[in-house]
């Protein structure tokens, strides 16, 4: 079938630049991006389900700061070991 069509300049770009790596036709080029797109369209992915794990936290531990006590362990024990090597 025979159609005109306007393509925006970055996307008529983008499809001669993909054309010339395929070293196919402008024409072939746009018809298999495009049934690529449309059968895309069409493919059902599985949902994502994020699995979660227990922290085994104790009650009344708050965990929401968790990285800050981390990272200020680290550095009492990064002071230490200098301490320790004078």
């Amino acid at each position: 079938m025979r159609t005109t069509i306007t393509l925006d300049p970055d996307i008529a770009a983008r499809l001669r630049r993909l054309a010339a790596e395929r070293g196919s036709s402008f024409k072939s080029t746009v018809n298999a991006t495009l049934r690529a797109g449309l059968e895309a369209e069409h493919r059902e992915g599985r949902p994502y389900r994020e699995v979660t794990r227990s922290l085994g936290a104790q009650p009344g531990v708050d965990l929401t700061k968790a990285l800050t006590l981390a990272n200020a362990y680290e550095d009492e024990e990064t002071v230490r070991e200098l301490e320790a090597r004078k």
